[in-house]
Protein backbone atom coordinates (compact mmCIF):
# COMPACT_ATOMS: atom_id res chain seq x y z
CA UNK A 1 0.00 0.00 0.00
CA UNK A 2 0.98 3.59 -0.86
CA UNK A 3 2.17 5.65 2.22
CA UNK A 4 0.32 8.95 2.93
CA UNK A 5 2.86 11.35 1.99
CA UNK A 6 3.97 9.27 -1.25
CA UNK A 7 -0.23 9.91 -2.09
CA UNK A 8 -0.26 13.20 -1.87
CA UNK A 9 2.33 13.55 -3.69
CA UNK A 10 1.13 11.84 -6.88
CA UNK A 11 -2.50 13.86 -5.62
CA UNK A 12 -0.74 17.14 -5.91
CA UNK A 13 0.78 16.20 -9.11
CA UNK A 14 -2.32 15.39 -10.61
CA UNK A 15 -4.19 18.14 -10.05
CA UNK A 16 -1.59 20.55 -11.48
CA UNK A 17 -1.42 18.76 -14.12
CA UNK A 18 2.14 17.54 -14.35
CA UNK A 19 1.78 14.15 -13.54
CA UNK A 20 3.04 11.47 -15.52
CA UNK A 21 1.15 8.62 -17.36
CA UNK A 22 2.84 5.75 -14.65
CA UNK A 23 2.30 8.37 -11.73
CA UNK A 24 -1.38 8.34 -12.46
CA UNK A 25 -1.75 4.97 -12.57
CA UNK A 26 0.15 4.46 -9.44
CA UNK A 27 -2.74 7.26 -7.84
CA UNK A 28 -5.26 5.53 -9.58
CA UNK A 29 -4.73 1.80 -7.82
CA UNK A 30 -3.77 3.39 -4.44
CA UNK A 31 -6.97 4.86 -4.37
CA UNK A 32 -8.85 2.43 -5.51
CA UNK A 33 -7.51 0.09 -2.55
CA UNK A 34 -8.87 3.03 -0.30
CA UNK A 35 -12.64 3.55 -0.78
CA UNK A 36 -12.53 6.87 2.07
CA UNK A 37 -9.51 8.36 -0.10
CA UNK A 38 -11.06 7.92 -3.44
CA UNK A 39 -14.32 9.59 -2.51
CA UNK A 40 -12.05 12.34 -1.12
CA UNK A 41 -10.26 12.48 -4.32
CA UNK A 42 -13.30 13.02 -6.18
CA UNK A 43 -14.70 15.88 -4.05
CA UNK A 44 -11.25 17.86 -4.66
CA UNK A 45 -11.51 17.48 -8.43
CA UNK A 46 -14.97 19.09 -8.16
CA UNK A 47 -14.19 21.64 -6.01
CA UNK A 48 -10.32 22.57 -7.11
CA UNK A 49 -10.55 24.07 -10.70
CA UNK A 50 -7.30 26.66 -10.77
CA UNK A 51 -7.88 30.20 -11.91
CA UNK A 52 -4.94 32.49 -13.28
CA UNK A 53 -6.80 35.40 -12.00
CA UNK A 54 -7.81 33.93 -8.49
CA UNK A 55 -6.69 35.86 -5.67
CA UNK A 56 -5.20 34.44 -1.80
CA UNK A 57 -8.32 34.95 -0.34
CA UNK A 58 -10.74 33.01 -3.47
CA UNK A 59 -7.86 30.31 -2.95
CA UNK A 60 -8.30 30.35 0.71
CA UNK A 61 -12.13 30.09 0.53
CA UNK A 62 -11.84 27.10 -1.94
CA UNK A 63 -9.64 25.17 0.29
CA UNK A 64 -12.02 26.15 3.16
CA UNK A 65 -14.98 24.84 0.87
CA UNK A 66 -13.24 21.94 0.54
CA UNK A 67 -12.51 20.99 4.19
CA UNK A 68 -15.85 21.84 4.26
CA UNK A 69 -17.48 19.38 2.11
CA UNK A 70 -15.02 16.54 3.09
CA UNK A 71 -16.00 16.73 6.56
CA UNK A 72 -20.20 16.80 5.73
CA UNK A 73 -19.52 13.96 3.41
CA UNK A 74 -17.33 12.06 5.85
CA UNK A 75 -20.17 12.11 8.14
CA UNK A 76 -22.96 11.34 5.69
CA UNK A 77 -20.64 8.11 4.58
CA UNK A 78 -19.84 7.12 8.26
CA UNK A 79 -21.40 4.53 9.63
CA UNK A 80 -24.56 4.52 12.01
CA UNK A 81 -22.52 4.41 15.46
CA UNK A 82 -20.13 7.26 13.57
CA UNK A 83 -23.17 9.46 13.05
CA UNK A 84 -23.82 9.50 16.59
CA UNK A 85 -20.30 10.69 17.12
CA UNK A 86 -21.95 14.56 18.27
CA UNK A 87 -24.76 12.63 20.83
CA UNK A 88 -22.55 10.15 22.99
CA UNK A 89 -18.86 9.07 23.50
CA UNK A 90 -17.03 7.35 20.81
CA UNK A 91 -14.06 4.84 20.75
CA UNK A 92 -10.56 6.21 20.03
CA UNK A 93 -11.00 4.28 16.93
CA UNK A 94 -13.88 5.25 15.39
CA UNK A 95 -13.15 9.07 16.19
CA UNK A 96 -9.51 8.47 14.09
CA UNK A 97 -11.95 6.97 11.34
CA UNK A 98 -13.48 10.04 11.00
CA UNK A 99 -10.49 12.10 11.40
CA UNK A 100 -8.73 10.51 8.71
CA UNK A 101 -10.52 11.63 5.65
CA UNK A 102 -10.58 15.69 7.10
CA UNK A 103 -7.28 15.27 7.68
CA UNK A 104 -6.16 13.42 4.34
CA UNK A 105 -8.35 16.35 2.30
CA UNK A 106 -6.75 19.25 5.03
CA UNK A 107 -3.26 18.28 3.90
CA UNK A 108 -3.88 18.30 0.10
CA UNK A 109 -5.75 21.14 0.61
CA UNK A 110 -2.46 22.96 1.99
CA UNK A 111 -0.26 21.30 -0.60
CA UNK A 112 -2.43 23.24 -2.96
CA UNK A 113 -2.08 26.47 -0.95
CA UNK A 114 1.23 26.58 -0.49
CA UNK A 115 2.10 25.57 -4.54
CA UNK A 116 -0.29 28.67 -5.05
CA UNK A 117 1.52 31.10 -2.73
CA UNK A 118 5.21 29.98 -3.56
CA UNK A 119 3.94 30.77 -7.48
CA UNK A 120 2.74 34.08 -6.32
CA UNK A 121 6.09 35.42 -4.40
CA UNK A 122 9.02 33.04 -6.80
CA UNK A 123 7.26 33.89 -9.80
CA UNK A 124 9.10 37.54 -10.89
CA UNK A 125 6.60 40.24 -13.45
CA UNK A 126 8.46 41.19 -16.17
CA UNK A 127 7.37 43.77 -18.95
CA UNK A 128 7.23 40.65 -21.05
CA UNK A 129 5.74 38.30 -18.85
CA UNK A 130 6.87 35.93 -15.46
CA UNK A 131 10.43 34.98 -15.12
CA UNK A 132 11.62 32.01 -13.32
CA UNK A 133 15.03 32.06 -12.16
CA UNK A 134 17.81 29.24 -11.07
CA UNK A 135 20.57 30.93 -9.08
CA UNK A 136 24.29 30.11 -9.60
CA UNK A 137 24.49 26.87 -6.89
CA UNK A 138 20.75 25.89 -6.98
CA UNK A 139 18.47 24.34 -9.91
CA UNK A 140 14.38 24.38 -9.58
CA UNK A 141 11.42 22.77 -11.31
CA UNK A 142 8.53 25.21 -12.33
CA UNK A 143 4.98 24.21 -13.61
CA UNK A 144 4.03 26.28 -16.70
CA UNK A 145 0.41 27.88 -17.05
CA UNK A 146 -0.06 24.79 -19.81
CA UNK A 147 0.73 22.25 -17.68
CA UNK A 148 4.38 21.65 -18.94
CA UNK A 149 7.12 20.92 -16.75
CA UNK A 150 10.72 22.94 -16.79
CA UNK A 151 13.68 21.66 -14.79
CA UNK A 152 16.29 24.64 -14.50
CA UNK A 153 19.91 23.90 -14.21
CA UNK A 154 21.85 26.36 -12.58
CA UNK A 155 22.61 29.88 -13.49
CA UNK A 156 19.38 29.80 -15.98
CA UNK A 157 16.16 31.81 -16.22
CA UNK A 158 13.09 31.53 -18.40
CA UNK A 159 10.84 34.18 -19.31
CA UNK A 160 7.12 33.18 -20.79
CA UNK A 161 3.31 35.14 -20.95
CA UNK A 162 1.65 34.06 -17.61
CA UNK A 163 -1.31 32.56 -19.27
CA UNK A 164 -0.11 31.60 -23.02
CA UNK A 165 -2.27 34.04 -24.76
CA UNK A 166 -2.14 33.62 -28.66
CA UNK A 167 -2.14 30.43 -31.11
CA UNK A 168 1.62 29.53 -29.39
CA UNK A 169 3.07 28.75 -26.51
CA UNK A 170 6.57 30.50 -26.31
CA UNK A 171 9.36 30.49 -23.68
CA UNK A 172 12.82 32.28 -23.80
CA UNK A 173 15.65 30.66 -22.46
CA UNK A 174 19.33 31.79 -20.50
CA UNK A 175 20.92 28.78 -19.74
CA UNK A 176 19.78 24.93 -19.21
CA UNK A 177 16.71 23.48 -19.13
CA UNK A 178 14.64 20.44 -19.76
CA UNK A 179 11.29 20.33 -20.84
CA UNK A 180 8.50 17.79 -20.57
CA UNK A 181 5.77 19.41 -22.68
CA UNK A 182 1.88 18.88 -22.92
CA UNK A 183 0.96 18.02 -26.14
CA UNK A 184 -1.41 20.29 -27.82
CA UNK A 185 -1.59 20.02 -31.54
CA UNK A 186 -3.25 23.14 -32.39
CA UNK A 187 -0.98 25.38 -29.42
CA UNK A 188 2.56 24.17 -30.76
CA UNK A 189 5.17 25.10 -28.17
CA UNK A 190 8.25 27.42 -28.87
CA UNK A 191 11.86 27.71 -27.27
CA UNK A 192 13.68 30.91 -28.21
CA UNK A 193 17.39 29.95 -27.21
CA UNK A 194 19.65 32.39 -28.43
CA UNK A 195 19.58 32.64 -32.11
CA UNK A 196 17.56 29.59 -32.20
CA UNK A 197 13.71 28.81 -32.36
CA UNK A 198 13.19 25.09 -31.07
CA UNK A 199 9.04 24.09 -32.13
CA UNK A 200 7.71 21.41 -30.74
CA UNK A 201 4.06 19.62 -29.80
CA UNK A 202 4.17 17.64 -27.19
CA UNK A 203 7.44 16.00 -26.61
CA UNK A 204 10.66 16.15 -23.80
CA UNK A 205 14.04 17.77 -24.56
CA UNK A 206 16.98 19.66 -22.96
CA UNK A 207 18.47 22.41 -23.98
CA UNK A 208 21.78 24.45 -23.40
CA UNK A 209 22.01 27.81 -24.12
CA UNK A 210 24.43 29.89 -21.96
CA UNK A 211 25.28 33.23 -23.12
CA UNK A 212 28.78 32.99 -22.06
CA UNK A 213 29.25 29.07 -24.19
CA UNK A 214 29.46 29.62 -28.03
CA UNK A 215 27.42 26.53 -28.51
CA UNK A 216 24.01 25.96 -28.11
CA UNK A 217 23.03 22.41 -27.45
CA UNK A 218 19.49 20.27 -27.84
CA UNK A 219 18.95 16.80 -27.17
CA UNK A 220 15.69 15.19 -27.74
CA UNK A 221 14.80 12.43 -25.25
CA UNK A 222 10.99 11.61 -27.10
CA UNK A 223 8.87 13.60 -29.53
CA UNK A 224 9.71 15.27 -32.29
CA UNK A 225 11.58 18.87 -32.27
CA UNK A 226 11.85 21.05 -35.33
CA UNK A 227 15.07 23.73 -35.01
CA UNK A 228 15.40 26.94 -36.73
CA UNK A 229 17.66 30.31 -37.30
CA UNK A 230 16.10 33.74 -36.67
CA UNK A 231 18.68 34.81 -39.03
CA UNK A 232 18.18 31.87 -41.72
CA UNK A 233 14.57 31.65 -42.06
CA UNK A 234 14.93 30.57 -45.68
CA UNK A 235 17.17 27.74 -44.16
CA UNK A 236 15.59 24.13 -44.35
CA UNK A 237 14.90 24.01 -40.51
CA UNK A 238 16.27 20.78 -38.64
CA UNK A 239 14.43 17.78 -37.02
CA UNK A 240 15.45 15.78 -34.11
CA UNK A 241 14.11 12.78 -33.56
CA UNK A 242 14.14 10.57 -29.86
CA UNK A 243 17.74 9.94 -28.53
CA UNK A 244 19.55 12.78 -30.62
CA UNK A 245 21.13 16.07 -30.17
CA UNK A 246 22.68 18.58 -32.12
CA UNK A 247 25.34 21.29 -31.27
CA UNK A 248 25.13 24.48 -32.92
CA UNK A 249 27.20 27.58 -33.14
CA UNK A 250 25.88 30.65 -31.44
CA UNK A 251 25.91 33.79 -34.08
CA UNK A 252 26.75 36.10 -31.93
CA UNK A 253 29.94 34.94 -30.86
CA UNK A 254 30.67 35.25 -34.46
CA UNK A 255 32.73 31.62 -34.09
CA UNK A 256 33.19 29.79 -37.42
CA UNK A 257 30.74 26.78 -37.13
CA UNK A 258 31.81 24.08 -35.47
CA UNK A 259 32.10 20.54 -38.29
CA UNK A 260 29.33 18.66 -37.63
CA UNK A 261 27.49 22.21 -38.22
CA UNK A 262 29.63 23.40 -41.32
CA UNK A 263 28.07 19.95 -42.74
CA UNK A 264 24.41 21.03 -41.60
CA UNK A 265 24.57 24.12 -43.29
CA UNK A 266 26.41 22.73 -46.63
CA UNK A 267 24.44 22.23 -49.32
CA UNK A 268 26.16 19.19 -50.62
CA UNK A 269 25.40 17.68 -47.57
CA UNK A 270 22.01 16.99 -45.95
CA UNK A 271 21.23 18.52 -42.18
CA UNK A 272 20.20 15.17 -41.04
CA UNK A 273 23.91 14.14 -41.37
CA UNK A 274 25.12 16.71 -38.50
CA UNK A 275 22.61 14.95 -36.06
CA UNK A 276 24.45 12.95 -33.38
CA UNK A 277 22.18 9.68 -32.47
CA UNK A 278 23.12 8.97 -28.53
CA UNK A 279 23.09 5.26 -27.14
CA UNK A 280 19.44 4.23 -26.79
CA UNK A 281 20.05 1.82 -24.85
CA UNK A 282 21.47 4.23 -21.76
CA UNK A 283 18.70 4.23 -19.03
CA UNK A 284 17.59 8.26 -18.35
CA UNK A 285 19.59 9.18 -15.67
CA UNK A 286 22.68 7.47 -17.41
CA UNK A 287 22.52 10.11 -20.17
CA UNK A 288 25.63 12.43 -20.05
CA UNK A 289 23.63 15.12 -21.21
CA UNK A 290 21.01 15.26 -18.83
CA UNK A 291 23.02 14.41 -15.72
CA UNK A 292 22.37 17.79 -14.21
CA UNK A 293 19.00 16.31 -13.65
CA UNK A 294 19.82 13.78 -11.17
CA UNK A 295 22.93 15.88 -9.82
CA UNK A 296 25.94 15.03 -11.64
CA UNK A 297 27.95 17.17 -13.09
CA UNK A 298 29.77 15.46 -16.04
CA UNK A 299 32.68 16.69 -18.17
CA UNK A 300 34.39 14.51 -20.90
CA UNK A 301 37.99 15.82 -22.55
CA UNK A 302 36.88 19.46 -21.69
CA UNK A 303 39.83 22.50 -20.60
CA UNK A 304 40.09 23.72 -17.60
CA UNK A 305 39.03 27.08 -18.57
CA UNK A 306 35.71 25.44 -19.87
CA UNK A 307 35.36 23.41 -17.21
CA UNK A 308 35.31 26.54 -14.66
CA UNK A 309 32.06 27.86 -16.31
CA UNK A 310 30.30 24.48 -15.22
CA UNK A 311 32.28 24.63 -11.40
CA UNK A 312 31.36 28.13 -11.04
CA UNK A 313 27.69 28.00 -11.92
CA UNK A 314 27.21 24.30 -9.88
CA UNK A 315 29.23 25.23 -6.47
CA UNK A 316 27.93 29.42 -6.88
CA UNK A 317 31.82 30.25 -6.77
CA UNK A 318 34.14 32.69 -9.24
CA UNK A 319 37.48 30.91 -10.32
CA UNK A 320 40.34 32.91 -11.38
CA UNK A 321 43.02 31.60 -13.43
CA UNK A 322 46.52 32.89 -12.11
CA UNK A 323 48.80 31.46 -15.55
CA UNK A 324 48.06 30.23 -18.68
CA UNK A 325 49.26 26.46 -18.41
CA UNK A 326 46.35 25.63 -15.69
CA UNK A 327 43.59 27.01 -17.87
CA UNK A 328 44.56 24.17 -21.20
CA UNK A 329 44.70 20.93 -18.42
CA UNK A 330 42.10 18.53 -19.76
CA UNK A 331 39.35 16.83 -17.85
CA UNK A 332 37.01 13.82 -18.13
CA UNK A 333 35.56 12.61 -14.90
CA UNK A 334 32.22 13.55 -12.61
CA UNK A 335 31.12 15.34 -9.64
CA UNK A 336 27.50 14.43 -7.15
CA UNK A 337 28.04 15.07 -3.93
CA UNK A 338 31.29 16.71 -3.53
CA UNK A 339 31.70 20.12 -1.56
CA UNK A 340 34.15 22.82 -3.03
CA UNK A 341 36.58 21.59 -0.94
CA UNK A 342 36.11 17.88 -1.78
CA UNK A 343 35.67 18.75 -5.50
CA UNK A 344 38.79 20.26 -6.27
CA UNK A 345 40.90 18.29 -3.47
CA UNK A 346 39.48 15.26 -6.16
CA UNK A 347 40.87 16.95 -9.54
CA UNK A 348 44.33 17.57 -8.03
CA UNK A 349 44.50 13.76 -7.57
CA UNK A 350 44.12 13.20 -11.27
CA UNK A 351 46.62 16.26 -12.42
CA UNK A 352 48.69 18.31 -10.23
CA UNK A 353 47.64 21.91 -9.52
CA UNK A 354 47.55 24.45 -6.96
CA UNK A 355 44.26 26.13 -5.54
CA UNK A 356 43.43 28.62 -2.65
CA UNK A 357 39.80 29.13 -1.34
CA UNK A 358 39.22 32.58 -0.16
CA UNK A 359 34.98 32.40 0.48
CA UNK A 360 33.30 31.98 -2.97
CA UNK A 361 37.01 32.69 -4.77
CA UNK A 362 39.11 30.26 -6.26
CA UNK A 363 42.47 31.05 -7.19
CA UNK A 364 44.46 28.00 -9.16
CA UNK A 365 47.95 27.96 -10.55
CA UNK A 366 50.37 25.44 -12.19
CA UNK A 367 52.20 23.14 -9.33
CA UNK A 368 52.53 20.39 -7.30
CA UNK A 369 49.34 20.74 -4.57
CA UNK A 370 51.46 19.73 -1.78
CA UNK A 371 53.14 22.60 -2.34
Amino acid sequence: MEKPEHIWFLLSRNLSGEASTQEKEALMQALQQQPCLMQQYELLQRLWKPQQSASPEEITARVSQILQRSALESVEQASPVEQEYNEQPVSRVARLRYLRPVRWAAAVAGIILAVYTWQQYHLVPSTTGNEIVAKKGSKTRTLLPDGSTVWLNAGSSITYDPVFAGNTREVTLQGEAFFDIVKQPDKPFIVHAGDLNIRVLGTAFNVKSYAEEPTIETTLIRGLIQITRLADSAGAPIYLHPHQKIVLARAEHGLAPAPVIAAAQSAAVKPEDAIVNLDSSLKENERFETAWLYNRLEFRGERFEDLAKKLERWYNITIHFEDEPVRQLVWTGSLEIETTEQAFRALTEALPFHYEIKGNDIYIRSGDPAK
